[in-house]
């Protein structure tokens, strides 16, 4: 047996192992973060469900400083649109809220284009707990067989996730400053 071959044959064995480990993934993802925000949640609430707003809170907006961004259908909760263009860092995507229940919740469709195609929904909860109020931002979607090989490799709650902390920690400072 050649050098060569016992090369390849490691090789089809890694490739195959971590076929082996994808196909054992969930179906499906959650990411989710939680925070407790000094403030009313009709403070809270309409900082999210006004996607003109979310220039000034989300952990994506200072990315890519030439992003285009395209605002349609309502001006605020159920049919407000939000459409990216930008670099790689961000990609392209659309949002709808397609639920706003004020002031405990909003649902987004979320539609990434670029630079994959994914197709989630975000769901922001929003509770009183005395004098603070809870926000738990989450999204939810379907783990396709290739997302799953990625997720051999990297943590998808973790990248994610740390973006989540910095837009509540935003949304946060934001919210308390009234």
């Amino acid at each position: 047996m050649t050098i060569l071959a016992i090369i390849l044959g490691i090789i089809v064995l890694a490739v195959l192992a971590i076929l082996a480990i994808a196909a054992t993934k969930p179906n499906n993802f959650v990411v989710q973060r939680t925070t407790d925000i000094a403030a009313a949640p009709e403070t809270v609430f309409a900082l999210i469900d006004d996607f003109h707003k979310w220039r000034d809170w989300s952990p994506w907006e200072g990315l890519d400083p030439d992003l285009r961004r395209k605002m349609s259908g309502a001006q605020s909760g159920r049919g407000a649109v939000y459409e990216w263009d930008g670099n790689k860092k961000v990609g392209s995507g659309r949002m709808e809220i397609v639920e706003a229940a004020a002031p405990n919740k909003v649902a987004i469709k979320l539609d990434f284009l670029r630079p994959f195609e994914a197709h989630n929904m975000a769901e922001f909860t929003i509770v009183p707990q005395g004098q603070t109020t809870r926000v738990n931002w989450a999204m939810r979607g379907p783990s396709l067989f290739m997302t799953k090989v990625m997720q051999t490799v990297m943590n998808f709650d973790k990248m994610i996730g740390k973006d989540f902390e910095k837009g509540l920690a935003n949304l946060k400072a934001i919210a308390e400053r009234g």
